[in-house]
């Protein structure tokens, strides 16, 4: 009898817990991404994911009702690179938790390191961002680095996909391990416009031979580590009872095993061609990341079915006799040349940015339902996670923000948003001060 009274109480409790992520949004046009924008139609959402979408929903009286009338309902957006969660204020040391020491950590995770309590979560998904890829060290950029440098860690960790919303690491994970982070080598030079800067500080640029010394050192340490980790797999394998556990090596099986993609972190067009002939060596599935050109290889991607993150399109372009609009441009030329694209802003302080980044692509060639794609639906499918998230199709999460406009816009305001179906408060650090100072007498 007590034992049935438990149930009848745990049922009791896991219905009331259900409650507030089961609701019905009416009246609202839906753009659901996979297919075509329906108008003045309705939502249901149960136990955090989407069950029904029509315009003649009928939901049981205590059933919570949004009204949508005169707004729209989009996926939410995903950011493929950033920082946040990992980073508080780059400058402070003990706030920033993505540097190591180790030139090949496969087996560190970015996921568990998230701060769930980072001020940035609430910036970020005030502009409608509800998952973002967590990078374990994005600072650097390629081999080349985003500001110019060597990098000399070569593979940081890996990148978990992770949902804006939760009180642990673990609530708010996606998949904790969606993606292998590495920083391809490349012949290091820091950029022109970055040469003063550079002299002021004490840097040495480096001779080309002496970059290319380096540049050949690490290909042959990185094709000697995967050779150490495919032996280590194959004893494992064969159950070889003198194997001493190892947690890098462990770390790369999903790898190897093809079930992992690996973030190639490049920059320059010759890196892009140097890393896809390193993946077909080790025959292993990679992403192309943080990418600021890629010459005559987009037929290149295309055919091997390789996507490209692409990085900031408001940035200036590194080099001096590069185009002004190298950056704004290549997301249109990727795709047209049947590249799939995504959008990370690889940084934590300009998360939020993401939808302008999309959006100054459009005024450079990007079709605008494809930039949209590029925030939802493609890196959903990129890290394997399209049956979850990235678009409003039944059976999936109900990640959603309920808009008055198009979220690429600026103008555009995020008027509501949904995680796993739970409603989440909009207001952050920007907000409370803004309305601390408009109330101040």
């Amino acid at each position: 009898m007590n034992k049935l009274f438990g149930l009848l109480i745990a049922g009791a409790v896991i219905t009331l817990a259900g409650a507030n992520d089961t609701f019905v949004v009416r009246n609202v046009t839906v753009h659901p991404v996979t297919g075509p924008i329906v108008e003045n139609t309705s939502v249901m959402v149960t136990d955090g994911k989407i069950t029904e979408i029509g315009a003649k929903i009928v939901a049981a009286k205590t059933v919570k009702v949004v009204e949508g009338k005169g707004l729209h309902l989009y996926p939410g957006m995903i950011n493929s690179a950033t920082e946040v969660g990992m980073s508080e204020i780059s400058s402070i040391r003990e706030s920033a938790d993505t540097n190591e020491i180790g030139d090949f950590d496969p087996q560190l995770r970015a996921a568990i390191a998230v701060n769930p309590s980072s001020e940035h979560i609430p910036v970020t998904r005030a502009n409608g961002i509800t998952a973002v890829m967590v990078m374990p060290a994005t600072a650097g950029g390629g081999g080349e680095g985003r500001r110019g440098g060597a990098a000399t860690q070569v593979i940081a960790g890996q990148a978990g996909l992770m949902h804006l919303d939760g009180w642990t690491w673990e609530e708010m994970a996606v998949t904790k391990s969606a993606a292998m982070e590495l920083k391809f080598p490349a012949i290091a030079g820091i950029p022109a416009r970055f040469a003063e800067m550079a002299a002021a500080l004490g840097m040495q640029r480096t001779t080309y031979a002496e970059s290319k010394r380096n540049y050949e050192k690490k290909l042959v340490e990185m094709h000697e580590f995967f050779e150490r980790a495919r032996r280590y797999q194959k004893a494992k394998t064969a159950k070889d009872t003198s194997l001493k556990a190892d947690l890098r090596f462990e770390a790369m099986i999903p790898v190897l095993e093809g079930k992992l993609p690996v973030m190639m972190m490049v920059s320059k067009a010759k890196s892009v061609k140097d890393a896809v002939d390193f993946a077909d060596r080790e025959r292993i599935k990679i992403v192309i990341a943080g990418v600021d050109e890629v010459g005559d290889y987009t037929a290149v991607l295309k055919a091997k079915n390789i996507p490209v993150i692409c990085g900031p399109t408001l940035e200036l372009p590194n080099n001096e006799d590069d185009a002004y609009d190298q950056k704004a441009t290549l997301p249109g030329e990727l795709f047209k040349a049947g590249v799939k694209i995504a959008f990370g802003t690889f940084d934590v302080q300009f998360a939020r940015n993401l939808p302008y980044q999309a959006a100054n692509a459009v005024a450079f060639g990007l079709p605008a339902d494809e930039a949209l794609k590029a925030i939802t639906i493609n890196p959903a499918e990129i890290f394997g996670v399209a049956d979850r998230i990235g678009s409003l199709d039944k059976g999936k999460w109900a990640d959603m923000i309920l808009t008055d406009g198009d979220p690429l816009e600026a103008k555009t305001n995020i008027k509501r948003m949904f995680i796993k179906g739970h409603e989440v408060d909009l207001s952050s650090k920007h907000t409370k001060l803004y309305d601390k100072y408009m109330s101040r007498q």
